[in-house]
């Protein structure tokens, strides 16, 4: 074991803080890992939202001993592959901790169980399936819709904003460019244009006078 100074010590009461914090903020699916790499016989000092089955005072990870071993070793390392004991997929972030004199003397561990999100994908990419005809059967999308949608999103864009969050004059300005462009013609325009900005139609009826 290292020696251990009450400076360190303190640091690693408040990495404890983060880390429960950490863990209720993504609870259930973020285990979050403090380990005292002064003593890595004994360098799990706290588990929150315990996902992998250990507990405290297990050794330290291959990881710990490098940065043990090595002051150079990255401080940072997100989002790495990784997997529980009974072979659930992990996505892991690493935080090195030194203390003043550069040397490593705690690491925070966050390790996400990608079990839940991995069946949530390949529910929602089985739902969003949709079956190919070799003729169109309908849409509910107004012709040009998009092209108008893309219309005032570039316009939004340029005002570094977004459109529902444009001003009561900017909107006015894109409303009268788009009747000026001709997009007011379109079938439905008033209720695309409304709804991509999140007014009424009365509003659009008006800023275009």
């Amino acid at each position: 074991m290292r020696k251990q100074t009450p400076e360190q010590t303190a640091l690693l009461e408040q990495l404890k803080s983060v880390a429960r914090g950490v863990s209720e903020t993504f609870a259930p699916f973020c285990e979050v890992v403090v380990h005292d790499l002064r003593d890595p016989k004994h360098a799990i000092v706290a588990i929150e939202n315990n996902l992998s089955g250990r507990k405290i005072g297990d050794p330290a990870t291959e990881l710990g001993l490098a940065r043990i071993a090595d002051r150079t070793y990255p401080e940072l390392l997100t989002n790495y592959p990784n997997q529980f004991a009974d072979g659930r997929q992990v996505k892991s972030t690493s935080i090195g901790v030194k203390d003043s004199h550069g040397s490593y003397i705690a690491a925070v561990c966050l390790n996400v169980d990608l079990t839940l999100f991995q069946g949530m994908q390949n529910a929602l990419s089985q739902f969003s399936q949709v079956k190919s005809y070799a003729r169109k059967v309908e849409s509910l999308d107004p012709a040009n819709a998009e092209v108008i949608r893309a219309r005032i999103d570039r316009f939004a864009a340029a005002l570094a904003t977004t459109p529902r969050a444009l001003r009561t004059d900017e909107r006015r300005k894109l409303v009268r460019e788009l009747k000026l462009g001709g997009y007011m013609e379109v079938r439905r325009s008033t209720d695309i244009v409304a709804q991509h900005l999140g007014v009424s139609r009365a509003t659009i009826y008006s800023d275009a006078k």
